[in-house]
């Protein structure tokens, strides 16, 4: 199934091709709810409050092509304000006011803790930017992934790494979350397997402003690493970068998705040559490049993070299972969700059938030059050199 042409800016290019937007059921006083329980406040702000405006782009896209089968979307939005507990409360209040499938936070244990409500429900979900792999084994079968898994873009970092001539690694990591934990523990396993050398690993904790220690470590090294690579996200990361270079290390740092942010763009020579994964590119003439026209068309203002597209992503793939369903039935969209294939969105192609509910997508490498984001590439990994989650 494919949906192309609605990155369009005008309403009348969002079509279904194969499953055209049904025309057979006319729009009328009933809608079709989907929920949002996401941290708009909080920690997860940054990455939360993004995806929010791409959802709501696709949805006004959608509901102005007429909606989803001839029925209007009614977006309901819950702050679970970055708690864990709050995120099944708020998943809860989305159930029982009928939603038909939900949208959670992303980060896994908000998303855990959402996506149980909706398993309990049969209400398929998804987080537009969690990216740990194991996330829908962790809840269920009517729970989905949407973002790059930690365990594809470790192995995109490594190859890029190698490719490089990097023969030394560093990792850092902290164990306070699976992405920050497993990201760079994916790393390492691909980069090994790959002929390169893991000299250490450093841990820090999530909230972290002194990185004096493992500064010093780093320095001490033997051999010293030729690339260190963490999954390190705010406020941690702009800490960590700004104590690396004041240090006078000048090692290469690849990051992840996580510090896809204007926080990070604006950190000015520290992050200059920071290399780091995400889902896109907004290449000439790419679909991501027609999304940011429609961006800055809705909200006045150019888009400066991935995490809008993919909020976007995951409202068109909620859009093409209910189609393919052509039903709003729970089961019903959990079945035709899970044998999607080639589903057209910002960032290009998602593919989820045979997947276990973790998408197929191509990762995009960028760099941090003069406080833009510079595109390296494209990568698409061999799957033997993926590591297993």
């Amino acid at each position: 199934m494919r949906i192309p042409g609605y990155l369009k800016a005008t309403a009348a290019a969002l079509l279904l091709a194969g499953t055209s937007m049904s025309t057979a059921v006319q729009a009328d006083d009933h809608e079709i709810k989907i929920g949002y329980a996401g941290g708009f406040t909080g920690y997860l702000a940054p990455y939360d409050q993004p995806s929010l405006k791409g959802v709501q782009l696709a949805v006004d896209q959608l509901n102005a092509a007429g909606g989803i089968l001839g029925m209007q979307i009614e977006l309901i939005v819950k702050d679970t304000r970055t708690d864990t507990a709050q995120s099944a409360v708020a998943a809860q209040e989305l159930v029982d006011e009928g939603v038909v499938a939900m949208i959670v936070s992303c980060d896994v244990d908000p998303a855990v803790a959402s996506g149980v409500i909706a398993q309990a429900a049969e209400i398929p979900a998804a987080s537009s930017c969690a990216s740990t792999p194991t996330l829908p084994d962790a809840v269920g079968p009517y729970m989905f992934s949407n973002y790059t898994a930690d365990n594809l873009q470790a192995a995109v970092l490594a190859s890029y790494a190698r490719e490089q001539g990097y023969e030394n690694a560093y990792i850092l990591l902290s164990r306070d979350t699976p992405y920050t934990e497993k990201l760079p523990e994916y790393f390492a396993e691909a980069f090994q397997a790959m002929g390169g050398n893991l000299v250490a690993v450093g841990e820090y904790a999530t909230g972290q402003q002194d990185f004096s220690a493992e500064v010093t470590k780093i320095k001490g090294l033997d051999p010293q690493p030729d690339v260190i690579q963490t999954a390190a996200y705010e406020p941690d990361f702009p800490a960590f970068i700004k104590q690396l270079r004041a240090a006078g290390i000048d090692t290469p740092v690849l990051g992840s998705d996580g510090i896809d942010s204007p926080t990070t763009f604006g950190l000015g020579d520290v992050a200059e040559g920071v290399v780091f994964s995400n889902a896109g590119f907004a290449s000439p003439g790419s679909p991501l490049e027609a999304y940011e026209v429609a961006y800055e068309a809705k909200y006045g203002e150019p888009n400066d993070t991935v995490f809008t597209a993919t909020g976007y992503d995951l409202m068109m793939v909620i859009a093409a299972a209910i189609e393919a369903a052509g039903s709003t039935d729970g089961p019903a969209i959990r079945d035709a969700w899970d044998n999607l294939e080639n589903v057209e969105v910002a960032t290009g192609l998602i593919t989820y059938k045979d997947q276990n509910r973790v998408p197929v997508r191509v990762v995009a490498l960028n760099m941090v030059s003069g406080g833009e984001r510079v595109h390296v590439g494209d990568y698409s990994p061999d799957p033997s050199m993926i590591p297993a989650p």
